[in-house]
Parts: structure tokens; sequence; C-alpha cells
């Protein structure tokens, strides 16, 4: 398949000015210079994009890939590398770029329609298209600097994707307007889909990327991390933020999740040592990455310094909007209340675990005969679903389709 973007090396530095000087007193003592630092934005970034193949690009804030996007639309030029870009590019980067704050909306259309290469005659010709799907036809005529950044997106997307581009590069706009113009706007690029057209979609939404996306990256500090499935690229980015924010909760991602003892907890007879999830307990790896379904064991290590009688556990999986998934007390799985005197082991396993995408933390206490805590834990990353599916949600249910059903 030929490429219709290719990035080759590319960087980008922006300097970041810590203040200005206007006056020319100020100009003089400092030698006409303004003291200034360099942002890397971009750091050698390399990839290719496949004509009629849909990508996005997914990252923390400050990652680069808004300004990945803007070289690639030649808005912004790299201080170093090459971008080819095949064909016609229409871009939405961000609400209201390219638009005149006094002229109307209507002017704005004219203004930037052109700007993405459209004959004048071909923007008369579909004008009124332009107006229907932006579902501004009372405000046309209006000043845009009046208009809401509902009305600002509408417009801008309706033009952008109005031109008939190749390569249309949309930059988190659909995160902005109400719900019924976000899905007028995915069933259109869905048909540049089915166009072959080639779409680069910037969101901090992995389920839209899911959704849209065939393929997608990762970007880190400026600097390409990652790329796959968007399933892969999911699972990537949020390891990324998990190493990013360090150490949360006691988690090492990869390793032993060990929890240090709270303070007030040094004089407890009994407390909790480590908490940790291992993946496919059948093969017997080491991962905290499990897919829907596949087996699960968590583990519990916990150190007595005397000897305790009628202690019961209760484990918790939480999921990342914080509800609890699963919470069960050992007591409760048919299991007697049993006394520890040393340093132990408790074990539970899942022959599956039905969950789709996200990162699921966990939660231990120790509880003595009246299931009053003893001993707690908690673990914010305890393991990560990564979905290969483009099925959404919380739980992976099975299912079966009847065919004579589709009719």
């Amino acid at each position: 398949m030929p490429n219709a973007i290719e990035v080759d090396n590319v960087s980008k530095v922006f300097r970041l000015y810590s203040e200005k000087f206007s006056s020319l007193k100020e100009r003089v003592i400092h030698g006409g210079k303004n003291p200034y630092q360099e942002f890397h934005a971009l750091k050698g970034v390399s990839l290719n994009i496949g004509e009629g193949t849909s990508v996005g690009l997914l990252g923390h804030n400050g990652s680069g890939k808004s300004t990945l996007l803007k070289t690639i639309a030649g808005i912004i030029q790299p201080n170093s590398g090459e971008i080819r870009v095949k064909g016609r590019v229409s871009a939405m980067l961000e609400v209201g770029a390219g638009f005149h704050p006094e002229l109307s909306g209507r002017d704005n259309i004219f203004l930037s329609a052109t700007l993405l290469g459209l004959p004048v005659s071909e923007v008369k010709s579909r004008f009124d298209e332009i107006v229907e799907f932006s579902e501004l036809g009372q405000f046309i005529d209006n000043q845009v600097k009046y208009y809401s950044s509902g009305m600002y997106a509408r417009l801008g997307f309706a033009v952008a994707v109005n031109v008939d581009p190749d390569v249309l590069l949309v930059d988190e706009v659909l995160a902005v307007g109400d719900e019924n113009f976000q899905r007028k706007c995915i069933e259109r690029i869905k048909s540049f889909q089915k166009d072959g057209r080639t779409i680069v979609f910037v969101s901090h939404s992995p389920e839209l990327v899911r959704a849209i996306c065939d393929f997608a990256y990762v970007l880190d500090h400026g600097s390409l991390i990652g790329e796959g499935s968007p399933a892969e690229a999911i699972a990537e980015l949020r390891d990324s933020l998990n190493r990013n924010k360090g150490q949360v909760g006691g988690a090492v991602i990869g390793g032993d999740v060990v929890v240090a003892p709270a303070p007030e907890s040094q004089d407890r007879p009994l407390s909790i040592t480590s908490l940790r999830a291992v993946a496919d307990v059948e093969r017997n790896t080491d991962s905290t990455r499990i897919s829907p379904n596949d087996s699960l064991k968590i583990v519990v290590s916990y150190s007595a310094k005397e000897q305790v009688t009628g202690t019961n556990i209760t484990l918790s999986i939480v999921a990342p909007n914080n509800d609890v998934v699963f919470s069960a007390n050992s007591e409760d799985l048919q299991i007697e209340p049993f006394d520890i005197d040393s340093d132990g082991v408790f074990e539970l396993y899942f022959d599956k675990v039905p969950l789709l995408d996200g990162v699921y933390g966990l939660a231990v206490t120790i509880n003595d005969r009246s299931r009053i805590p003893m001993a707690w834990a908690e673990e914010k990353i305890g393991f990560q679903v990564v979905n290969p599916s483009l099925v959404s949600g919380l739980v992976a249910l099975e299912y079966r389709v009847n065919p004579s059903s589709r009719s």
C-alpha cells in the first residue's frame, strides 16, 4: 500500500520566553536579547501512514500530538526532518482555527474553503450543503466572534469535510458540540473511510480511537514510544501515563507491587507486605496485562509479629471509574477463619476475568473475627485489561448472533 503521509525524523523546538522586553531602554540594557528556554515538542519522530487508513495519535497533554498534526498540515515547519503528504489536505485542528472573527459565517466559509484549495465556483455549489451540515442556517450571516465554541466547531468541521480532502486531519474537535453533532461527525468520518480517504485523528478518548482508527501511534514528551492496533496503543498509553505519574499507591508496573505499611500500622501485630496481580495462571507468566476472559491470580503477602486468631480476608477489584466490580470476604467464599502466626500468602484465582478496557485497582483488608480491619492496603494500578475487539463498556459479555435476525 502506498503511503499518503511520510514523516521522516522530524523534530520541532519552540522558544519559551520568561519575559519580553518591549521598551528601547530594556533592549539596550539586555543587548537586544530576550531570555528563553527551549522546549522540544517533537524529537526525531518517524512514521508512515498508508493511503486509505485511519490512524490515531494518542498521548498525554504536551506529548506533541497537536504539534505533529500541524507539521503534517504545513501550518508549522519542523526544525529538522522531512514530511511528505500526497493529495489535498483538510485540517480541523482547533475550534475556530483560521476564522476571522469580524467576518460572518458565510464569508468565513468562502475564506476557509478557498484556503483549503477549493475554487470559489465549487464553494458556491457546496455552500448550502456546508450550511446544512453545520446547522447554523439562521446564524450564518452573523459575525463569528459572537459564535459559541460549539458553533465554531460545527462550522469548521462542516467546511473541512466538504472540500473533498484526500487527507483529513482532526484534532480533538469531536469533544466540542452536542451529542447529535458528534454522531453526525463520526458518521461523516466513517463515510470517508468507505471512500478510501486517509484520516489522522487526535483524541484523548480511547473509545473514539478504537471506534474510528485502524492503527494508532503513542507519543510521550515529543517521542514516539509505541504503535500498533488501537488496543495495543491504548495499553501503551496507559502504561505511559502510569510511568509519568511515578509510583502510585506503591505500584511498579511490570514488577512486584510492594505496599509500604502506613506509619500507624508499624505497631500493629499484623501487616500486609505486598499486593499484586499475576495474569494467566495456567501459563504462569508474571504480567499485569490481560485480555478479556484471561485467568488471573491475586496474591496477598502478609507478616505477623504475634499470633492472630480467627482472621478473614476481604479482596476487591475496583474499576477505572472507582466502581467496585468485585468484592468478597474469604468467609463468603466458604473459607473458614484462619490463624496467622508468621509470614504467609493468600491467593485468589479467577478462571476468567470478563472485563473490558481499563486499569483496575485492588484493595485488601485482613479482618478479625468481627470483620474489623486489622491491616489493609490498596493498589490503584493492580492490572490492566487490553480489549482486542471493537466492543466497549465495562463487562465482556458472551454473545451470539442469530443470522435470521438480521433480515
